[in-house]
C-alpha cells in the first residue's frame, strides 16, 4: 500500500496517509483517459451552429432565365448553392454531439489519472484548509507554502465552502467539491491538491 505525506497550512509534515493501490497504485490507461476526456468535452460542445439550405433562404421563387436559348447554363434558382447569397451544401445543423461511456471506463480513467499523478509527484495531501472565512489572499500564500506553481486543481470536501470560495478566484486555480472529481479536472493541471477527507471519500468511490 503506498503512501502520502500529509501536510498543514505552512507546508510542514504533520503525518501520512495510506493510499490503496487499487485507486493509486494502478497501471494508467491512456486509452481509457482519453475515452472519458473525449466524452466530457464533446458534452460540452453547445452544438446549436446551424446554415441555410436552398430550400430555407428567402427570396429565389422566379427563375433567373428561360430554360433554352440562352447560351447560358439552365437555372431554376438564384438561391441554389453556386449563387451568391445562395444556400449551403451540406452545412453544419443543430445536434449533439456527447455520447456515452460506461461508467466502469469512468472510474477506470479517474483511477489511472490518479495513478500517473501520484507516481509524477503531483499529488499533494493536506490535513484540513479551515478558512474561518474566505480568503483569496490565504488561499494564495497556502499554494506557496506548498510550492504548488502553475494550473493546480484544488479537491475539498462538498461542504467546505468557504475554502471553495477562497480559491475561486485565483488565476489558474480549479477548485471542485470531492462529488464533483472528474477524469478532465485531474488531468488538466500541473498538480493536485487534496484535503485529506475528501482524498478518503473520492478513495471510498474509487475502490
Amino acid at each position: 500500500m503506498a503512501k502520502i505525506d500529509v501536510k498543514d497550512k505552512t507546508g510542514k509534515k504533520v503525518g501520512t496517509a495510506d493510499l490503496a493501490d487499487g485507486v493509486f497504485g494502478i497501471e494508467p490507461n491512456p486509452f481509457a483517459v482519453h475515452q472519458v476526456v473525449r466524452s466530457q468535452q464533446a458534452a460540452r460542445r453547445a452544438g446549436t451552429h446551424s446554415t441555410l439550405t436552398r430550400g430555407n433562404v428567402r427570396g429565389g421563387g422566379k427563375k433567373p432565365w428561360r430554360q433554352k436559348g440562352t447560351g447560358r447554363a439552365r437555372q431554376g434558382t438564384t438561391r441554389a448553392p453556386q449563387w451568391a447569397g445562395g444556400g449551403v451544401v451540406f452545412g453544419p445543423h443543430p445536434r449533439a454531439y456527447g455520447f456515452k461511456v460506461p461508467n466502469k471506463v469512468v472510474k477506470l480513467a479517474m483511477r489511472s489519472a490518479l495513478s500517473a499523478k501520484l507516481a509524477d509527484g503531483e499529488l499533494q495531501v493536506i490535513d484540513g484548509f479551515s478558512f474561518d472565512q474566505p480568503s483569496t489572499k490565504q488561499a494564495a500564500e497556502l499554494l506557496r507554502s506548498l510550492g504548488i506553481a502553475g494550473r493546480v486543481t484544488v479537491v475539498v470536501p462538498d461542504d467546505d465552502v468557504n475554502t471553495i470560495l477562497s480559491f475561486r478566484n485565483l488565476a489558474k486555480t480549479r477548485v471542485i467539491a470531492a462529488s464533483e472529481a472528474n477524469t478532465y479536472d485531474l488531468v488538466n493541471n500541473a498538480a493536485i491538491l487534496f484535503s485529506k477527507p475528501a482524498l478518503s471519500w473520492l478513495e471510498g468511490v474509487l475502490s
